[in-house]
């Protein structure tokens, strides 16, 4: 069967609209109508005017397109592609810090399931996340799942207290990566530019030449003739698409089993079945999409 040219009809009979995140396996991008990060990921599901959205990724991001576009059907080809950094923060635990930190707001991850994004106050993606924070006004702020990321936000804003709960939350494969693995890459590629995501260590972050986002990469690792990136393999994909001149490289051992999950097969049976909806509940969906327009408002 040529899966592609029957997602595509698919698609179209479905009214039906494929986003796909930059980590998602090569095939999926290719067969996806929009690739991005979860901030872009999520502008989009909110503009979209088809009335059924799939989303190749993991579950909270179908969770959040959910909550933006409640009025339309969305589905996820693999609903036990989870996120170990999202499941580290837990409603319990915001609730607590919240409690030992009264009066200071709570920045929550995107990565985060819909359930912990309804008892914050405001979410970012690791695109906005210190312009997320300076938008407040309070010193004081929590912010969670990813202690990185955390780090990243204080290094920005040296005149706030940032907050990491839980203390040490991360991404598995970001935490991965090493200073030592910089430091051969420098020895190995001594002409490329090093850059990583903020979901590595303050460490690796600091070795590096630049952090930034999947969309920061993307929008601008075309400066430069060699790259060495520091992320989840999945972004080579996308990099190599848009700058065919440019060098880049990945480490193949840097990959997220979770978003590897969905093949074509899933993403054909999802259109031409209708599985698997994602349903949030009314109570959650309302006090989540605040948090998350909020965001998608500061971000403008």
């Amino acid at each position: 069967m040529n899966y592609e040219q029957q997602i595509k009809k698919l698609a179209a009979e479905k009214n039906a609209v494929i986003l796909a995140h930059n980590y998602q396996p090569p095939e999926i991008q290719d067969a996806a109508d929009i690739t991005g990060d979860s901030l872009e990921l999520a502008r989009l599901a909110k503009e979209a005017k088809e009335s059924t959205l799939v989303l190749c990724g993991v579950y909270f991001m179908a969770e959040t397109a959910k909550i933006l576009s409640p009025e339309k059907t969305v589905l996820i080809p693999r609903p036990d592609a989870g996120c170990p950094l999202a499941d580290q923060l837990t409603p319990e635990i915001v609730r607590a810090a919240k409690a030992a930190h009264p009066g200071s707001p709570f920045v929550v991850y995107v990565n985060s399931n819909a359930a912990t994004k309804a008892e914050c106050d405001i979410t970012c993606t690791s695109a906005n996340a210190a312009a997320v924070a300076a938008s407040l006004p309070e010193k004081k702020i929590l912010f969670g799942p990813d202690a990185n990321l955390a780090a990243w936000v204080q290094a920005q804003l040296p005149d706030k207290e940032i907050i990491p709960v839980p203390p040490n939350g991360g991404c598995p494969t970001h935490h991965n990566f090493s200073v030592r693995d910089v430091e051969i890459a420098r020895r190995e590629y001594p002409d490329a530019t090093i850059i990583c995501h903020p979901e590595c260590s303050r460490e690796v972050q600091l070795a590096s030449d630049m952090v930034g986002s999947t969309g920061y990469m993307i929008r601008n690792c075309g400066t430069e003739k060699e790259w060495v990136i520091f992320t989840e393999e999945g972004i080579a994909h996308p990099l190599r698409k848009k700058y065919p001149d440019t060098i880049f490289h990945v480490m193949a051992s840097a990959v997220c089993p979770n978003m590897k999950l969905i093949d074509l097969s899933d993403l054909y049976v999802t259109l031409r079945d209708g599985v698997y909806p994602v349903q949030v509940s009314d109570h959650i969906a309302a006090k989540a999409r605040t948090a998350i327009e909020r965001m998608i408002e500061v971000s403008k």
